[in-house]
């Protein structure tokens, strides 16, 4: 089973390479966003928890989101494999997903994080800005803000990654197709 964590700062083109990778490997793509609105639109108990708990103001546990997770892997038995997006997020997460992943005789095959510099990042999400009427890709003060706050936020897992001997940091810059081609050739590596 081929379990990718893919990773990558605001405007690194996480969506675009994600659903490339989809496509290739025949992967079932697994974001917690996607999740709890799905979740919540169908009223299941995990759902109704996480709406309580949202309408409050309130972050969904990481318990919660872990459930949901656990559920999705359930239904998807027959799945080539999952690509993780926007999950984990800290190192308690992680290590959560790794012992779900455990209980399911499988585990993460590698975190693959698309690495772009900070201008290059700015430069594209102001551009995406134009284009999506995005009002955080629009404000390059909060774009800064964002993409030092997954810097900050995110290093503690590469560590952890790294750790494991799991951990491929990808140059994110190019085309789409040259990009993906290095997210294709590590992938390659790791399950010859």
């Amino acid at each position: 089973m081929l379990n990718i964590v893919l990773f990558g700062p605001p405007g690194a083109g996480k969506g675009t390479q994600s659903e490339n990778l989809i496509k290739k490997y025949n992967l079932v793509h697994l974001s917690t966003g996607d999740i709890l609105r799905s979740e919540v639109a169908e009223k299941t108990a995990l759902g109704l928890e996480a709406k309580k708990l949202m309408d409050q103001g309130l972050l969904v546990p990481d318990e919660v989101v872990i459930g949901m997770i656990e559920s999705k892997v359930d239904s998807n038995k027959n799945a080539n494999g999952f690509i993780f997006d926007g999950f984990p997020r800290t190192t308690a997460q992680a290590e959560a997903l790794d012992q779900l992943l455990a209980r399911k005789n499988t585990s993460i095959t590698r975190m693959l994080a698309l690495e772009v510099n900070n201008d290059e990042l700015t430069k594209r999400l102001l551009l995406r800005g134009k284009d999506s009427g995005r009002a955080d890709d629009r404000n390059e003060e909060i774009i800064r803000k964002r993409i030092e706050e997954y810097n900050s936020k995110t290093a503690p897992l590469k560590a952890y990654y790294s750790s494991q001997n799991k951990f491929t940091g990808i140059n994110g810059i190019g085309s789409i197709e040259e990009i993906f081609e290095r997210l294709s050739d590590a992938i390659e590596k790791i399950t010859a």
